[in-house]
């Protein structure tokens, strides 16, 4: 799950304050008379360090009184060299707790924590060099999920309908798409208009998702019907070895256009989904290379993932539901 990253700019470093601007930390932390300085060279949120409380803990006493502060409602922070089973009796106890870091490593120590790690990072400016990677891994990055070879069963023309490109504000690279699926137990890795072809350049911000009706995996193990999507959404990208990472969503275009019905098997699972009839719409192998729907065949193996079924708005719940 997505991690706030925080940045302590204390003592004042224009160059660190920069850099953690365009690195897209969520907040940085700063000394009181600071704060209006930062926040006339970007627009972030600003926390005066006489806003948060920062424990360093050495013994149980000072577990009890981080555990005493979050509840409260302070945000607190352990200070860095906390060992890691103080960490864990806290986490057990409350949320909201954050973590100092002073390189990668440890941002990703921090984070796995208990599995669920802290809910905020502060890199501290001696991890300067560490922090562009810190945010990639820690709050772009979602983790990795399974994918599986799926046979196609069957690719038949259903006439019009109106389909969905996903046109985001990030560039992505060849491997990458959308899950998305008539059942949110069963989606297909729809990947991005990466590849050029002889007719049309390549658009490696879009994945053309499919049809209005679609399920499309979301981040925080949610679906989301594609029409309901709008600029300003996140979305997950998932690419052919299971890596997934957020990206934004800077435009949905729904148009009317001649469809496909894609079907595929895992073993006795079967799902289906709509996509537009064109060459530049491609599913992806089980090698993890593109294919054009118009090029796919029935037999082809192509990557896929199956889950339980059973959404309501969206959120996973337990119920017997199927969906075809």
């Amino acid at each position: 799950m997505s991690k706030e990253i925080w940045a302590k700019a204390v003592p004042f470093d224009k160059k660190f304050v920069t850099l953690a601007l365009e690195s897209g930390v969520d907040a940085i932390l700063a000394d009181d008379a600071d704060v209006e300085k930062i926040q006339a060279l970007g627009r972030v949120r600003v926390v005066p360090l006489s806003g948060v409380a920062i424990a360093a803990v050495a013994a149980k006493a000072d577990e009890e009184e981080a555990v005493r502060l979050a509840a409260s409602g302070r945000t607190v922070f352990l200070a860095r060299g906390c060992e890691i089973i103080p960490v864990e009796n806290i986490l057990a106890q409350v949320t909201g707790i954050g973590l100092e870091a002073a390189s990668l490593a440890e941002a990703k120590l921090a984070a796995g924590i208990l599995e669920r790690g802290v809910d905020r990072i502060l890199v501290l400016p001696e991890a300067a060099a560490d922090l562009k990677k810190i945010v990639a891994e820690l709050k772009i990055s979602q983790g990795t999920i399974g994918l599986s070879p799926a046979v196609v069963t069957e690719i038949t023309p259903v006439g019009l309908g109106h389909r969905v490109c996903v046109d985001t504000i990030s560039m992505l690279r060849t491997g990458q798409g959308m899950l998305v699926g008539n059942s949110s137990a069963f989606t297909f890795l729809v990947h991005a208009e990466t590849e050029s072809n002889p007719y049309v350049a390549a658009r490696p911000f879009r994945i053309n998702a499919g049809a209005v009706h679609a399920y499309a995996a979301m981040p925080g193990d949610k679906t989301r019907y594609l029409e309901e999507l709008a600029a300003g959404d996140e979305v997950l990208i998932v690419s052919a070895t299971g890596e997934t990472s957020l990206a934004v969503v800077g435009r949905v275009k729904v148009e009317v256009r001649p469809m496909l019905l894609v079907a595929a098997r895992i073993g006795d699972t079967e799902g289906k989904l709509f996509l537009q009839n064109a060459e530049t719409i491609r599913l992806v192998r089980a090698d993890g290379s593109p294919v054009s729907v118009v090029s796919l065949r029935v037999g082809d193996e192509i990557l896929c993932r199956t889950d339980v079924a059973g959404r309501h708005f969206g959120m996973r719940i337990a119920e017997d539901i199927k969906e075809g």
